[in-house]
């Protein structure tokens, strides 16, 4: 079923009002994680997992301090989760795509950074 007019220019006004904010979205800086965090919060997570069955498990027995490693299980679980989302304060921010240069590429250029550079050269026309 084809588009009405009125659909067709709203479709045209979106992909030119997306094309003229795709810079922004890819200059936007990246949430680099860190390997390292993930498996440290991993394990935490699965810490805490063994310390909440283990409360329940004599929680029956002893009571309070049943509750109280419960508890603490949890907040180990939920500590590691948030430790493995968490990105490093050393995270590499790449520049906007404004700011570097528009010369010949190397060879050692990434995959990806020849299509954006080849995506860029065909939108700003000959």
């Amino acid at each position: 079923m084809p588009l009405s007019e009125q659909e067709q220019r709203l479709l045209d006004e979106m992909e030119r009002h997306l094309m003229s904010n795709d810079t922004d979205v890819v200059s936007a800086p990246s949430r680099a994680l860190s390997y390292r965090n993930i498996v440290l919060g991993s394990i935490l997570v699965l810490a805490g997992l063994g310390a909440l069955v283990v409360g329940v498990s004599i929680g029956f027995n002893t009571g309070v301090l049943g509750i109280a490693i419960g508890v603490i299980g949890f907040l180990l679980m939920v500590g590691g989760v948030i430790f493995a989302v968490t990105p490093t304060r050393g995270a590499a921010v790449t520049p906007p795509r404004a700011a570097k240069q528009r010369g010949p590429r190397t060879s050692g250029s990434s995959f990806m950074d020849r299509m954006n550079d080849r995506w860029d050269r065909r939108r700003e026309g000959p």
